[in-house]
């Protein structure tokens, strides 16, 4: 049995949407070198993970994970739901992997993806 947290835990997931020229072995390049690179070692992450679909709306394209610790810690990465920090103000390392890796290889902005942050429930806990 999971003991209860005492802090809610996050969990954002992003859509990514490559081009047309971006394959499979250039986006799985792309996370290894990020994590070759510790560039996924921010504060308060404390678990993340790629995903492929296979089924479903989003089959054949690619996804991630990203869970934090606390509501607390995910603002102080990105800042309040209702008034985000800047891309200028992200941590050094999303950065490069925005810029130099991920971005690259999407339609679009990396910072413009579709994504949304849950809070994980937990029904033994009260609000």
């Amino acid at each position: 049995m999971v003991a209860a947290r005492t802090t809610p835990v996050l969990v954002s997931v992003h859509h990514y949407e490559l081009t047309d020229s971006t394959t499979d072995e250039a986006f799985r390049e792309a996370v290894g070198e990020a994590e070759t690179r510790d560039l996924f070692d921010l504060p308060g992450l404390v678990e993340y993970r790629f995903l492929h679909g296979v089924k479903g709306a989003r089959e054949g394209r690619y996804a991630a994970q990203w869970v934090y610790e606390s509501r607390e810690a995910w603002v102080e990465l990105w800042g309040p739901a209702d008034a985000p920090l800047p891309p200028s103000e992200y941590p050094q390392r999303w950065r490069v992997w925005e810029d130099e890796l991920l971005g690259p290889l999407l339609v679009g902005e990396a910072d413009d993806i579709e994504f949304t942050t849950y809070e994980v429930v937990d029904a033994g806990r009260e609000e």
